[in-house]
């Protein structure tokens, strides 16, 4: 079996190094069409969370896939899900060392689920702890625990809050610069080899987009405001379209449904909740 779960999930950690400054801050900003004063101009400079998903130049999901254990077709691989947990807000220059594990394997019949998590720390403590969830067609079935569903109901009655953000053609040529090199997002013959009519949006800029205007809309845009976000990845999104992005807000926690308009409203992000104080 290309998955070793007892070898992948015992492992030791692999430590790397993270070292970023305002330029990857910014770039990343600017990739997410965040180009605001408060998100753009160093002396003004703030850190979205979901900064932490490139920081460094770290993409985890690519780490995911390199651990011992673990043997997979990359054809068959999808990043399926993310989350981040903030222990304090990011500073805009920073040096911390990143611990990854495999935490579980999940068996879900005709695939696998590889949950990556990652404990990043700086000389002042924790900064944040990340789940990514890699799922990998073709792997299941090997008698392992299912694992939990992240599947929830959507929120009953209307949302408090609908927006609409319109992405730029180009946002993936953007986007790629803070470290996702993946081909499918820029080169229409190797997206049309993979089942697309063009190049997609890479999801966890979709993920970025989504949290910004939680954040603008209604947390006051206060990121430090933030202590958790996770979403599923249930649909493509292509660069030039518009996500309609519907919000229910309870005490400490943020509901969200994100679609794409210009597809009568297919699902793009699902399961999606930002968890505040």
């Amino acid at each position: 079996m290309p998955i070793d779960v007892t070898k992948a999930t015992t492992a030791e950690p692999r430590v790397a190094d993270l070292a970023w400054g305002h330029k990857d801050v910014q770039l990343y900003h600017l990739g997410i069409g965040a180009t605001e004063l408060r998100y753009a101009l160093e002396t003004q400079l703030r850190v979205l969370p979901t900064f932490a998903t490139v920081a460094g130049g770290a993409i985890e999901a690519v780490g995911g896939l390199s651990m011992p254990g673990i043997d997979v077709d990359l054809a068959a691989v999808l990043h399926g899900g993310q989350r981040i947990g903030l222990h304090r807000p990011i500073p805009v220059e920073g040096k911390a060392v990143q611990s990854a594990r495999i935490a579980a394997v999940h068996d879900k019949g005709k695939a696998a689920v590889i949950v990556l998590r990652s404990e990043v720390a700086d000389h002042d403590g924790p900064l944040w702890t990340s789940d990514t969830e890699i799922f990998v067609r073709g792997e299941g079935g090997f008698g392992g625990e299912r694992g939990p569903s992240a599947r929830t109901e959507a929120p009953a009655g209307e949302p408090d809050r609908t927006v609409l953000r319109t992405t730029r053609d180009d946002q993936a040529l953007l986007y790629r610069l803070s470290g996702d090199w993946n081909p499918l997002h820029a080169d229409p013959e190797f997206a049309e080899l993979a089942g697309f009519d063009r190049p997609i949006l890479h999801g966890l800029c979709t993920y970025g987009i989504v949290l910004k205007a939680v954040v603008d809309t209604l947390l006051e845009g206060d990121e430090t405001r933030v202590r958790a976000y996770s979403a599923r990845f249930a649909g493509i999104f292509f660069p030039g379209e518009t996500l309609r992005i519907r919000m229910w807000a309870a005490a400490g926690r943020i509901r969200v449904a994100v679609t794409a308009v210009e597809r009568d409203d297919a699902a793009v992000l699902a399961d999606t909740t930002v968890e505040y104080e």
